[in-house]
């Protein structure tokens, strides 16, 4: 299902991803420039290679959600004022996240495309855009942003949650449709109020999902009680909190939601209260089928086995033991596991993966060990910090396959 290309004329690793899903087709463009001149020249080479990407595809592509990934503060409306002229009237939903590339370069790009006879595009403001097909309706909210004047983790993670549940309504979906979250958290691993500022933003997180029930009433094959989104929570540079999230409304009788939980892995909803006063409420996947077709969205993972971290201070270590994870959790044997046979996906089925890695000078170690495991999936590698300080890597990324 996945036709993965790499881009010989950009940064090592960059390239686009096919995927044909029957009534639609989706793709995942993952753009790191090459040049290393002006900021409005890197930025031209991505959007360069982003039009030749959509060109050569046969049917007619909206771009829906991307992420752009900086290096500098300072470059950000410069880079709002490019990419909105290259959009025009139809732009899709953006975060801007201060996460550098790790080779040098200014900014990276993740971008979604979709494409097929009965999709329907509508946007709703600058932080939501809903995608319609076939009996299905995503909803995709993007570069939300607490209050500026908050201070703490705490209140400006709830107010986040807040403005994309506003953001979700707006739309016509609510916050209990929600299947995949990401937060970018600054200063993820400094202290604040005595611990930490992501066990404060799971703080936040539990005390919002309280009484949410997620996925527990519109979809065929539901759990009576719900379950928590597939999530990535990692750091950025500077202080800020940037929130996106993707919800899926749909009444077709041949969908369902899975949660994926690693069986070598303790569920992190579940954590002792050591790793963090309230436990990250997260899934470490959740699988999606549709028809024959499963689409399953990783959550951000690293080189936990059971609750423990492993391999400090070895980022090839890490990331191979991070990989092996991923590899497990999506595997057919797991789906087997958790009550579905006959569904599963290979390493080779991620249409795309983020590596965040906290030190940039780990980066050919650690892509040297993500080519020789992933393949040709397209990948962009940021600086960020991970939620645990002893952790040097994170991967996230989304797979498709059959039935």
């Amino acid at each position: 299902m996945v036709i993965a290309e790499t881009g010989s004329k950009l940064a090592k690793g960059s390239g686009c991803s096919r995927v044909d899903l029957g009534d639609s087709t989706r793709v995942a463009l993952m753009i790191t420039p090459r040049g290393r001149g002006a900021f409005r020249d890197q930025v031209g080479e991505v959007l360069s290679a982003v039009r030749a990407a959509l060109d050569k595809q046969p049917e007619r592509m909206a771009m829906t959600l991307q992420t752009v990934f900086l290096k500098d503060a300072r470059d950000q409306a410069e880079c709002e004022q490019l990419f909105a002229e290259f959009a025009g009237s139809k732009p899709p939903v953006t975060n801007y996240v201060l996460q550098p590339p790790c080779c040098g370069a200014a900014l990276a790009l993740e971008a979604w495309a979709i494409g097929g006879k009965s999709v329907r595009v509508e946007h709703f403001g600058s932080h939501a855009l809903a995608v319609a097909y076939d009996g299905i309706r995503w909803v995709y909210c993007a570069g939300v942003k607490p209050t500026a004047s908050l201070r703490g983790v705490y209140p400006q993670t709830l107010d986040a949650l807040g403005r994309l549940r506003t953001a979700l309504e707006r739309a016509g979906s609510s916050f209990d449709r929600v299947v995949r979250t990401w937060f970018y958290l600054g200063g993820i691993t400094e202290p604040e109020a005595g611990v930490q500022r992501y066990q404060e933003l799971n703080r936040a997180r539990t005390d919002f999902y309280r009484d949410i029930r997620f996925h527990c009433s519109s979809l065929a094959s539901s759990p009576s009680q719900g379950i928590y989104p597939a999530s990535t929570g990692i750091g950025r540079a500077g202080r800020g909190l940037v929130a996106s999230c993707m919800a899926l409304e749909t009444r077709r009788a041949d969908v369902f939601l899975l949660p994926l939980e690693n069986p070598q892995q303790t569920p992190a909803y579940t954590y002792d209260s050591s790793y963090s006063s309230q436990s990250p409420k997260f899934s470490r996947a959740v699988a999606l089928g549709l028809g024959d077709y499963v689409t399953t969205w990783v959550s951000g993972t690293a080189s936990i086995v059971n609750a423990e971290s492993c391999h400090p201070d070895d980022p090839e270590k890490q990331t191979e033991q991070t990989i092996d994870n991923i590899e497990r959790l999506i595997a057919a044997e797991n789906f087997t596991l958790h009550g579905l046979k006959g569904a599963g996906a290979r390493l080779q089925d991620l249409a795309k993966i983020r590596v965040y890695l906290k030190q940039p000078e780990d980066l050919a170690k650690c892509r040297a060990v993500c080519e020789r495991r992933f393949g040709a999936v397209p990948a962009i590698y940021a600086v960020a910090g991970i939620c645990r300080p002893e952790l040097l890597v994170e991967i996230e990324g989304v797979a498709f396959s059959r039935r």
